[in-house]
């Protein structure tokens, strides 16, 4: 049977580049960062934004280089347009969570609640693992 694909949610590369996941949840994390991390150019632009002290943003940095990006696709962009449409949601967790559908992977995110309304989205939280 065929591993599940994976998108990480900004909230949950912080979360676990910073140790603050349980251990269950880090060690689910290892698991998915060891077959190489998926995320959304949101999340790229997201975690790299903050004014983080050099250290951690070199941490955050190096773990952008080994990602695999998605950027805008017209078809992520249709996506996020028909979510958009359907629900009130914003619209980096709408980018989000459309490259994640478009890609057919699950979303890793803390913030579940936020994509509960988009019922072809699979979410897993790392804190409730």
């Amino acid at each position: 049977m065929e591993q599940p694909q994976f998108i990480i949610d900004s909230n949950a590369v912080v979360d676990y580049l910073g140790k603050k996941l349980p251990l269950e949840g880090m060690l689910f994390m290892d698991t998915v960062i060891d077959a190489t991390p998926n995320i959304s150019v949101v999340t790229r632009i997201e975690v790299l934004g903050f004014n983080a002290p050099e250290e951690y943003y070199r941490l955050l940095a190096d773990f952008m280089d080994d990602a695999i990006i998605f950027d805008l696709s017209e078809d992520i962009i249709k996506q996020s347009i028909l979510l958009r449409k359907r629900h009130k949601i914003k619209l980096p967790d709408v980018i989000i969570a459309a490259t994640a559908i478009v890609n057919g992977m699950q979303l890793i995110s803390r913030n579940i609640k936020d994509f509960a309304a988009i019922e072809s989205l699979k979410t897993v939280n790392p804190w409730e693992i």
